[in-house]
């Protein structure tokens, strides 16, 4: 079963270019070594305002959870995460099954 993981952040007014580029430069290389499949990352122009949302796919919820508690154990995540959380001032995210005529599969 597909697993696509939505995660939306609302950054502090006016910091959401800081965050994206913080996470260029530190999370995404981290990211990439311990999950899956990065299908995008987007800035906010129109609705909710200084939002940031990553989208990852995964092969199943089971393959989520080890490959993400695999990156949490190390210390340049935790780092990352020491960099980016003052930024960030609500996170949400949802986990969905594509459709079988989704183009993301």
């Amino acid at each position: 079963m597909r697993i696509i993981e939505e995660r939306h952040y609302r950054i502090k007014p006016g910091l959401a270019a800081q965050f994206a580029a913080i996470y260029h430069e530190f999370g995404l290389p981290i990211q990439r070594e311990y999950l899956q499949d990065f299908i995008g990352y987007f800035l906010t122009e129109v609705g909710e305002l200084n939002g940031v949302v990553a989208i990852w796919g995964f092969d199943s919820m089971d393959t989520r959870l080890q490959q993400r508690d695999r990156m949490m154990q190390d210390p340049r995540w935790q780092d990352y995460l020491q960099r980016v959380l003052h930024l960030i001032d609500h996170q949400q995210t949802r986990l969905m099954r594509p459709t079988s005529f989704s183009p993301i599969q």
